[in-house]
């Protein structure tokens, strides 16, 4: 009985309390809150946080969050601050709460770093901890182990900022597409249009030793985009950022990391506070850049104390970073413990505010997340996938990789797709099927690149199409070809040109067809009648367009070749780089004007100045990338050095030709960027022609006529001015950065980039080749074992478009009398981060 009342009054005394806690609950306030970083949408840990009035106030925890409970309301202003932002504050009073609990967003926006980052102490801590890292970077950075896999998911999305729906709504072109305004976002302040979204799922394995990268993809989803290439460039091949090395890419650029080797001599550090998180102790450290102009960042980053090992580092670009059209830029990295001892990276973000009008224009924002499972270090699993690599680096991409359902996606993400991201998916489906839709991106798309997909045919490139000359007075040409609508694997072109002033048809058909396409094989074949516009000799490029007209030298007469052409090429690659072109070619010069004519070069076999070529061109371009479309390819350049052979050999009597030569040349280019001193471009070539020819067959140095500046010719050398057999040259390009225009305010605030140029030419030609071709009428010269050079500097990046090259000739002596060619200012358009 004793034992029941006992039990009895317990369990009286515990309900009572339940229902007094209830009670007390149901009476108390609760503000809630989370803090994060406005651009990145990061979780800020261990912000501090107090009211003003009060005084009352705690730190947020290591995800940002907090809680405050009142028995009532306060009339007050919560403040919260964090090192590199500015100050948050939100007024609380009893109005505003239309319930027990109040919710708050902090997203706090960047500021400028206290004065007190200047250490002045004797002992500087954070200088202390920036050397602790470093010192630590090798028994902690995930390349010292023999190998490593995991899982990697990547997701893109692309937005664009600062929509005005209003407005936007009322434009006349866009009310077809006025259900996408319905998915403007406006929760983080600033309005943003969720319009492009990209997902990836692979298999990522790295071996030491011998080196092997192998990728395999499982999942890939782009809507909209059916581009192997494209899809590619969104695995862990090509997004590997590490934190520990040296630099850091940012697009086409290298930015000193804040714990490179070197990095007190690019940053101030200074050590904040600690805390503990999950039982350790981790230092709390930010850094700003020493200098304004150097490519740098700031940020903060959490240190695990005993290790010294990075558990979490924002990285932001700060305002005077030298890169073009980027308004804001974070990079975030993140690691967690996969055993006992060892971090491994967990996951990455990068996100970009890309502003081409400026900041408070219609802009793109691009987020990137990549998060990484199945973690596996130092196993023979992996070094059997690597095994599998016939190269360093192979990136797997099957077909039904593309071909994922939608079960398969909810099932395989990392992280589930937020409302806005499932939207984007919807939003572009729709639009893909809306024919108006179609019809205005290839309308942009015509006027960008020159070319116009209609059905099954494509015409352009427009700039061709209008033209003028002493010759044919005005000249209008029309181009018409197939795409990947008539034939996958073949692809047909052709165009027809007509002068009013001679009154002649001039035109060129062609066709490639596609064997395979990874390693490219294909067959191309060619006949062509009409002027040679371009001498496409070490890339230069063709000045037969209405642009041309208005920036060519003064007083430097057109020369006029007429060219007829039947050509025949086969092309096949190899998967380690090796490619090789077999060609044959019937030439058949008759020059016009301004150079000497046929009627000098008699021959007692076959037509004067034609000839039959065969050759073979071997290339070597190790672990070069490409961006693909169905027929066509550029080169994104390769690590290595790219190494080319060409041998040529003519034989008379064939379809009417009349010489017997031969040729051999070769070249080997590379370029490479070398942070912090910007990237280099360097080029070495040399050759020599076996033959006594007319000099359409000889070595034509490349002579640029107009003020556009072009990389691969000689700026004050014109076309045919210098004829060779035997050759050799350097072309050498170094671009700085913001070299010297870092340390003017106004330079540094226009971010202009400083570089040098200098492009070397040696070449003779025989006795029998100038007593054939140094006839009346002949514009040419020889250096005669001599050496031309030029060199140059100039301005890049002006207004982010523009480049200006002030050029000099140096060699060979006597110089020129006339000014007009010892130097020049030559322009030139890019785009370019």
């Amino acid at each position: 009985m004793m034992r029941s009342c006992y039990l009895f009054g317990r369990l009286f005394i515990l309900v009572a309390c339940c229902f007094t806690l209830n009670n007390l609950s149901a009476q108390s306030k609760i503000l809630r809150g989370i803090i994060k970083d406005q651009h990145s949408d990061e979780r800020i840990p261990f912000a501090s946080i107090h009211f003003q009035k009060s005084g009352a106030g705690k730190l947020a925890d290591s995800a940002g969050a907090f809680t405050f409970r009142f028995e009532n309301w306060p009339n007050d202003t919560l403040e919260i601050t964090y090192v590199g932002y500015k100050d948050y504050k939100v007024f609380i009073n009893p109005s505003m709460a239309k319930s027990d609990t109040i919710h708050v967003v902090a997203n706090m926006d960047r500021g400028k770093y206290a004065a007190e980052v200047v250490v002045r102490r004797k002992i500087d801590r954070g200088l202390l901890m920036w050397k602790r890292i470093v010192k630590h970077k090798p028994a902690n950075d995930r390349y010292r182990f023999d190998n490593f896999s995991y899982e990697l998911y990547n997701k893109l999305e692309l937005d664009l900022k600062n929509v005005n729906k209003e407005k936007l709504g009322e434009i006349k072109l866009l009310r077809p597409f006025k259900f996408i305004l319905e998915n403007v976002d406006t929760t983080e302040g600033i309005p943003f249009l969720p319009v492009y979204l990209t997902e990836a799922l692979s298999n990522y394995y790295y071996q030491k030793a011998p080196l092997r990268r192998r990728e395999v993809f499982k999942g890939s989803k782009t809507i909209g985009v059916n581009n192997e290439s494209v899809a590619k460039l969104l695995g862990g091949m090509e997004q590997n950022v590490n934190f520990y090395s040296n630099f850091i890419p940012v697009f086409d650029k290298l930015f000193v990391s804040p714990i490179s080797d070197n990095g007190d001599a690019y940053y101030n550090y200074k050590v904040t506070d600690t805390q503990y998180v999950g039982g350790r102790r981790i230092i709390h450290f930010f850094f700003i850049p020493r200098r304004k102009g150097e490519n740098t960042f700031e940020g903060d980053c959490w240190v695990h104390d005993t290790t010294f090992a990075i558990q979490k580092m924002n990285l932001r670009l700060s305002k005077e970073a030298n890169i073009n059209f980027v308004d804001r830029l974070s990079l975030i990295q993140e690691y967690q413990l996969i055993n006992d001892s060892t971090w491994f990276l967990s996951k990455d973000k990068f996100v970009v505010d890309v502003s081409p009008l400026g900041g408070k224009q219609l802009s793109f924002i691009g987020r990137k997340t990549t998060t990484y499972r199945n973690v596996v270090v130092n196993d023979s699993t992996v070094v059997h996938q690597g095994a599998k690599n016939k190269l360093m680096e192979e990136t797997i991409l099957p077909d039904t990789a593309k071909e994922k359902s939608d079960q398969y996606w909810q099932e395989s993400r990392h992280e589930e797709l937020s409302k806005n991201e499932k939207a984007v998916y919807h939003m572009i489906d729709t639009l893909m099927k809306m024919p108006v839709f179609r019809r205005y991106t290839n309308t942009i798309n015509f006027i960008a690149t020159g070319y116009m997909n209609i059905g099954n045919y494509q015409i352009g490139p427009w700039q061709n199409w209008t033209f003028a000359n002493v010759i044919e007075g005005l000249r209008l040409r029309f181009d018409l070809g197939t795409n990947k609508y008539f034939h996958r694997d073949a692809v047909f072109h052709g165009y027809l040109a007509y002068g009013f002033a001679d009154h002649k048809f001039k035109g060129e058909i062609d066709g490639m067809y596609l064997f395979n396409r990874h390693p490219r094989m294909y067959v191309y074949g060619s006949y062509v009648s009409d002027f040679d516009y371009g001498q496409n000799y070490f890339d230069e490029i063709s000045s037969d367009n209405i642009f041309a007209l208005a920036i060519r030298k003064p007083g430097v007469p057109i020369k006029f070749v007429k060219l007829h052409e039947e050509r025949l090429d086969f092309y096949a690659e190899t998967n380690s780089g090796f490619s090789a072109l077999i060609s044959s070619r019937r030439k058949d010069y008759d020059p016009i004007r301004n150079l000497p004519p046929k009627t000098y070069f008699p021959t007692d076999v076959g037509e004067p100045m034609a000839a039959f070529e065969t050759s073979i061109r071997i290339r070597f371009a190790y672990l070069e990338k490409f961006l693909e479309n169905n027929f066509y390819r550029a080169s994104l350049g390769s690590p290595y050095p790219i190494v080319e052979l060409k041998f040529t050999k003519a034989i008379s009597g064939v379809f009417n030709t009349s010489y017997d030569y031969s040729k051999l040349s070769g070249a080997i280019s590379n370029f490479r960027k070398i942070p912090p001193f910007g990237n280099i471009y360097w080029n070495v070539f040399a050759g020599k022609t076996f033959g006594t020819l007319p000099y359409t067959f000889l070595d034509i140095a490349p002579g640029n006529e107009i003020y556009y500046y072009n990389r691969y010719a000689y700026s004050l050398i014109n076309k045919y001015e210098y004829i060779h057999d035997k050759y050799a040259g350097v072309n050498v390009e170094h671009n700085f950065g913001p070299g010297m225009f870092r340390f003017i305010p106004l330079t540094r605030k226009w971010k202009f980039r400083q570089f040098w140029t200098a492009k070397f030419l040696w070449g003779t030609l025989s006795e029998e080749n100038k007593s054939l071709n140094f006839v009346p009428e002949a514009p040419f010269k020889t250096l005669d074992e001599k050496m031309y050079m030029e060199i140059g500097t100039g301005v890049d990046n002006i207004f982010k478009v523009l480049r200006f090259d002030f050029v000099w000739k140096v060699l060979p002596t006597p110089l020129p009398s006339r000014a007009s060619e010892r130097w020049g200012v030559f322009g030139s358009f890019r785009l370019a981060f």
